[in-house]
């Protein structure tokens, strides 16, 4: 797959959600974003679950960061933060709890990413996830240096 234009997919169940994790966690790098949008029960959560791992440990613990905002993990060559803003009332917030710092060392999932109210990262891969029957679609948008990537087979 090349993220050089809006790209749709389908994904099946909940296996071909996790292969795309795992694909744009080879994709990912620091300093750049990844913006996860769709209903309650999309998936956004199984495809953050699934790159996470990707990146650390297939066992790594990866709780949804509903309640605590953010979650933070080591990967071996950079952190990254898994940021959930469905309960931020500003998109100052989002900030105050360390988006910029995420950034600046590392890399970022961010679940319902309107919130920042078009205060995105420059460098973000835009997914929205719809569901499709039992199946999902995700559409995939480049913004910044993912424009130049490519990523999974």
């Amino acid at each position: 797959m090349i993220a050089a234009a809006p790209l749709e997919l389908r994904l099946a169940d909940e296996a071909a959600t996790q292969a795309l994790g795992v694909a744009l966690a080879q994709a990912l790098r620091p300093g750049s974003a990844i913006c996860l949008s769709g209903p309650l029960g999309a998936g956004k959560s199984t495809l953050a679950r699934a790159l996470i791992r990707a990146l650390t440990t297939p066992d790594e613990d990866v709780p949804s960061p509903t309640f605590t905002l953010v979650q933070f993990y080591e990967g071996p060559d950079f952190p990254v933060a898994h940021f959930d803003l469905y309960r931020l009332t500003s998109p100052d917030e989002a900030y105050e709890i360390g988006l910029d710092e995420a950034l600046e060392d590392g890399a970022a999932l961010i679940e319902w990413p309107q919130r920042l109210e078009g205060q995105l990262p420059a460098d973000r891969l835009d997914i929205d996830i719809a569901l499709d029957g039992e199946a999902r679609r995700a559409r995939l948008v480049p913004h910044g240096a993912w424009r130049d990537l490519e990523f999974g087979s």
